[in-house]
């Protein structure tokens, strides 16, 4: 063989063997202290090692399994493994669905240490999963030589207590509560089972005070385990100040034994604070039960609304009503997230509220007023029960717009199932967004999972821009009178059947995602999406869907539907580097996409949906950009406890 043609073969060979680009390892570093990155909860971070160019060359680094998942029986829950873990210092942590913490090498994955609370609540019997969403960081402004416990993990438990952990060892604060932990059943209903009150979002550090929300389960009873937000000392453990979110002039007296009210709205959602204002703000549930409002005897006040309370105290600043007097579960879902925009709302500072409406609220952060107008328009009025009174009214942001699609159109994938889902909406009430709950079924849209959900959205300041993952799958919500509901074997409804019992009202509730008979949602896809909006035109940048049939429809039909969009629960991560991550599809991908454009650049297949919001770290100036997720899927997908780590190769 000649000398040019060999030459030639080892420049083919050369170029198929080329491999990932060098690292630039200059640039900045950053770790990850808050569960969305800063406590005004931006999902973003500064990072920009991994970027457009190079993210399709990210491997998984490392992956840590806890173990602690379960498909769930008939004496233990099924699990949700949806924690996003903290990094401060050297050390990475997280929180598993059986409130096991454990601490990391950040770059490595080698486990430090490991506490077992011995979750004494596994029990099944209630709605949820267990799981929780992570743990809160504290750390001594001025310790002292050899001073134990002067970097604190604070976090809630299934079991209702507030634990607080030594960060370097793990092992419980002497100091706080009795060994470590402080209950949070005090004046409580003492006879609430274990599944239908506790903390599944972590704590609000706001200087020593740890401010703390509960989830309380929704549409069981009128007289549901008060929503009271409290805030601890994190030294101590005693408690500083309490929110019952009453009206102000609310008379009734708690029961007897019990120091706040029954019924009020919860908050399930993660806080975010304003350490510069001394603020928190709080995403309000429902007050219960959550479809029928004529039982709330006035309780609807701070209810699907965000709160401004002041941190040092706990005393009401300002008030938001997202939904007047509430009956379709569109409880606040998730954490106000605060930005300052030069352009934005005359650059002033504020907080953009997302909702399970697909609504983005931009609200002043001092005042709570909007920073651009809110149409109060006309919502169906017919329908409805007639013990219920609904509001004429609700509003609707105008910047940006409306981000849900307005209505559901009818769709098959064939012409067999697409009759089928027809028939389905002409059988049940349609008038719009907002049509109320009916004895005969009203179709809701969106569903109670969203639009926007507990994941949020993520805001790059810099850019301007937010952008947010969505569902739009229709629902039916059925009243069903109370002596015909009590003869229900509600052991017969099963998902995406669901059934509530709301008692102390007169009616019973039955709802169900509108599926066509091969099990799709009968409305046109995509039934998930990404969007990216500029928040100083408030339009529209892109708009792609999120997800496909992979993992949800049989071999082959996935193959030929591509990108089709499907439901999801999780938040993204947006980066300097003008990335956005996510997972949160039933598919089990975890995808990277471009932020300018939308197109999507990178995606890894993970053993487990991550319905958890990821982030990223850089910890040394030579060290790898890491981005982590946590791939712990859910009851529908499948159960799992896989922590991945991704970087560029080494």
């Amino acid at each position: 063989m000649n000398r040019p043609l060999l030459a030639l073969l080892a420049s083919v060979a050369a170029l198929g063997c080329e491999g990932p680009p060098p690292i630039d390892y200059t640039g900045p570093t950053a770790d990850w202290p808050e569960y969305a990155g800063t406590k005004g909860g931006s999902h973003h971070s500064p990072l920009t090692q991994i970027d457009p160019g190079n993210v399709a060359h990210l491997e998984l680094a490392w992956e840590h399994r806890s173990g602690d998942y379960s498909s769930g029986g008939p004496d233990h829950a099924s699990t949700a493994f949806a924690s996003t873990p903290l990094v401060v210092g050297d050390t990475l942590y997280y929180n598993t669905p059986y409130m096991r913490v454990f601490a990391l090498d950040p770059e490595t994955g080698r486990e430090k240490w490991m506490f077992d609370p011995e979750l004494r609540a596994r029990e099944s019997g209630g709605p949820y999963p267990l799981g929780g969403r992570g743990l809160a960081y504290w750390e001594e402004a001025s310790p002292r030589p050899g001073q134990a416990c002067a970097r604190r993990l604070l976090y809630g438990t299934k079991d209702s207590e507030l634990i607080a952990l030594d960060a370097e060892t793990g092992i419980p604060c002497p100091d706080f509560g009795v060994d470590g932990r402080v209950p949070l059943r005090e004046g409580i209903d003492p006879e609430a089972p274990a599944w239908e009150y506790y903390p599944t979002s972590p704590p609000l550090i706001m200087g020593d005070v740890a401010v703390l929300g509960a989830l309380v389960a929704d549409q069981l009873r009128t007289d549901a385990p008060s929503g009271v937000v409290r805030g601890f000392d994190v030294r101590s453990g005693a408690l500083v100040w309490a929110w019952d979110p009453v009206p102000r002039d609310w008379k009734a007296a708690p029961l007897p034994g019990e120091g706040y009210a029954r019924g009020t709205p919860n908050v399930w959602a993660v806080l975010s604070g304003d350490e510069q204002r001394g603020l928190v703000f709080v995403p309000t549930g429902n007050a219960s039960p959550d479809s029928f409002g004529a039982a709330r005897s006035g309780l609807d006040y701070y209810a699907s609304a965000t709160v401004a309370l002041d941190a040092a105290t706990g005393e009401v600043v300002w008030r938001f009503k997202a939904v007047r007097h509430d009956v379709w579960d569109f409880d606040t879902p998730a954490q106000p997230q605060l930005f300052q925009i030069p352009g934005v709302g005359g650059g002033r500072p504020a907080v953009a509220q997302p909702t399970k409406m697909g609504f983005l609220f931009l609200l002043d952060r001092e005042t709570g007023e909007p920073l651009y107008p809110i149409e109060e328009r006309p919502v169906p009025q017919t329908g409805a029960v007639a013990e219920e009174t609904l509001s004429p009214t609700q509003p609707f942001p105008t910047h940006p717009p409306p981000l849900h699609p307005e209505w559901p159109e009818p769709w098959g994938f064939t012409p067999w199932d697409r009759s089928f889902c027809e028939r389905e909406f002409e059988k049940y009430r349609w008038d719009g967004f907002y049509t109320p709950p009916s004895l005969e079924g009203a179709i809701q849209f969106p569903h109670t999972s969203g639009g926007m959900n507990v994941g949020g959205v993520a805001i790059d300041s810099e850019r301007g821009v937010v952008i947010t993952n969505q569902t739009h799958v229709p629902m039916v919500a059925k009243l069903v009178p109370r002596t015909e509901y009590d003869q229900l074997d509600e052991g017969s409804f099963v998902y995406p059947q669901e059934a509530y019992p709301m008692r102390g009202t007169p009616y019973g509730l039955r709802r169900w995602t509108l599926l066509s008979n091969l099990g799709a949602p009968c409305s046109k896809p995509p039934w998930g999406t990404l969007k990216a909006v500029d928040l100083r035109s408030g339009e529209v940048l892109w708009e792609r869907p999120l997800g496909t049939l992979r993992d949800i429809a049989p071999f082959p039909v996935w193959l030929f539907y591509g990108d089709v969009g499907v439901p999801n629960f999780g938040g993204g991560l947006s980066t300097a580097g003008g990335l956005y991550f996510i997972g949160a599809s039933m598919d089990r991908y975890f995808r990277a996409f471009d932020v300018e454009t939308g197109e999507p650049l990178w995606r890894y297949r993970i053993p487990y949906a991550a319905n958890a919001a990821p982030m990223s770290y850089r910890l040394r100036p030579e060290g790898r950009q890491f981005v982590v997720v946590a791939a712990g899927g859910n009851p529908i997908t499948g159960p799992g406890d896989a922590l991945m780590a991704f970087a560029l190769p080494d």
